[in-house]
């Protein structure tokens, strides 16, 4: 199945400029193009793109996406960098998600101690 440079977009959760920047940099091939000169998606391209899209929220800086891509291109033999680098990512990302953990609890915490003070206020009211 193909897909136009809007339905890629609309599928990938990106913005048509963000498809056209990525390709520009080099982490996106240029697609085929259609008949008409227009862009065309592939399902492999939406899987890269969905893979991309990924890395980006867990906030892989976009210098090392673009050596991931070029790495990717090497084929097999570079499959241990890339392996590697997903590993340390892995570990950064571990640190943010319990750091994230850290935040909620406290913002927890808070909740609860003014749903306790509401509490208190209006048994106060009420007596």
């Amino acid at each position: 199945m193909t897909y136009s440079i809007a339905q890629a977009a609309e599928r990938s959760g990106l913005s048509i400029d963000t498809l056209r920047y990525y390709e520009r940099i080099g982490l996106v091939d240029p697609p085929a193009r259609d008949s008409g000169g227009r862009r065309s998606y592939s399902d492999d391209d939406l899987g890269w793109l969905v893979f991309l899209t990924r890395l980006r929220t867990t906030g892989m800086p976009i210098r090392m996406m673009r050596e991931y891509a070029q790495l990717r291109h090497s084929g097999a033999a570079t499959a241990g960098r890339r392996k590697q680098m997903l590993f340390e990512h892995r570990a950064s990302v571990r640190a943010r998600v319990a750091e994230l953990q850290s935040c909620l609890e406290v913002l927890e915490y808070k909740i609860t101690h003014y749903e306790q003070i509401e509490h208190t206020f209006i048994e106060g009211m009420t007596a």
